[in-house]
């Protein structure tokens, strides 16, 4: 049948695709260098003292990259102000990074207590990003994909997916089947995830907000599949980088029927990004060492606890630092100030009270 961009593609194949389009010598050279670095970074992460440390700044620059891709910019500044705080009083863009958040969460909460992937994970991520109550797009929705930019092609239509509750309901079903049932599709976890990437993209089910639900599917993947303990890899950044090839891919596979091209793709988003996460914990994991070195010299009354907790996000307020150890906010406030006289942090203000910013972490973290 020949594929027109412009009607609903209510012909989508169901999965899995011919075998011989997703399994390829080259395909699995390209699948083992990625489970070899995404290994590492697996067993690099279990070694770090406080893994609290990895996953909120993390999990938080993940977001912050998904939703720009999306075209909703924000800063790190901004991002991290707001985590050192109350987040009710968000607005903006600001707002929708941490739903993106909250969202990864609330995924990686469903998936560790019920190990499977289903419809209502669909449902419950596009709920919790985009802060509504429906579900699945209603016929009458006629949504389409239109190429971005201002060029003489600049809104056009590149894809228009299917359209029918029904439709989508049986689409969403035969993917969540693929993922789950290992011993039916007993492909490589790796090719799983790219292949239930395009499917989801390619089914777009919801009226807004498929990007993000499905990037953060592929990372609640990579946790059922047990590649990874906690959701620390970093995939939107990678995309940015090479956004051009990332929708050329999808497309091709929607008009050529070329996996080919997408898989090795995302095979290489996954090395290289778990490559790149590796040398961040290494980063992070180094200045840990020398900061507490520093601390335990100089300041010996600050414990262990404290320290990890300068290392959960660069912008700290002293009552993020009250616990087990430190049990006044004017002993926060203290140690606060004995430690930016080290150079560890430095003080800004933020309405009416100071605000301590992790000058070493912010910069690992903002490159």
């Amino acid at each position: 049948m020949q594929y027109d961009r412009n009607l609903p593609h209510n012909a989508l194949p169901l999965l899995p695709p011919p075998e011989q389009q997703i399994i390829t010598i080259e395909i699995l050279q390209a699948v083992n260098k990625a489970n070899k670095a995404l290994a590492e970074l697996k067993g690099l992460a279990k070694k770090l003292p406080n893994q609290a440390m990895l996953v909120n700044t993390i999990a938080l620059r993940e977001a912050k990259a998904s939703t720009e891709i999306e075209n909703i910019f924000t800063t790190d500044d901004e991002l991290y102000k707001a985590l050192s705080g109350n987040e009710a009083g968000l607005k903006g863009n600001a707002k929708e990074v941490l739903r993106y958040r909250q969202a990864l969460w609330k995924g990686f909460d469903s998936i560790t207590q019920n190990g499977k992937t289903d419809t209502a994970l669909f449902i419950g991520l596009y709920q919790e990003i985009k802060r509504v109550q429906d579900g699945i797009r209603p016929p009458q929705t006629e949504t389409v994909i239109r190429r971005r930019g201002s060029g003489t092609l600049g809104g056009s239509v590149v894809y228009t997916p299917p359209r029918g509750q029904h439709i989508l309901e049986n689409l969403l079903e035969n993917l969540a089947e693929f993922i789950n049932n290992d011993v039916k599709y007993s492909y490589d976890p790796l090719i799983k995830i790219a292949v239930a990437h395009y499917q989801f993209e390619a089914i777009h089910p919801f009226r807004d907000g498929n990007g993000r639900t499905g990037r953060i599917l592929s990372i609640l993947m990579m946790i059922q599949k047990k590649l990874l303990d906690l959701p620390i890899l970093y995939l939107s950044a990678y995309i940015i980088e090479h956004k051009e090839d990332y929708y050329e891919c999808l497309n091709k596979v929607t008009v050529r029927n070329n996996w080919k091209s997408w898989l090795m793709y995302m095979l290489k988003a996954i090395e290289e990004t778990s490559l790149f996460t590796i040398e961040k914990i290494n980063e992070i994991d180094r200045l840990f060492d020398k900061t507490s070195g520093l601390i335990h010299q100089k300041l010996p009354h600050i414990h262990k606890e404290t320290i990890e907790k300068m290392f959960e996000q660069p912008y700290i307020r002293a009552q993020s630092l009250v616990g087990n150890e430190i049990k006044s906010l004017n002993t926060a406030k203290k140690y606060l100030q004995q430690m930016q006289q080290l150079g560890i942090v430095i003080p800004e203000k933020s309405g009416k009270e100071i605000v301590y910013i992790h000058i070493d972490l912010f910069n690992i973290l903002a490159d």
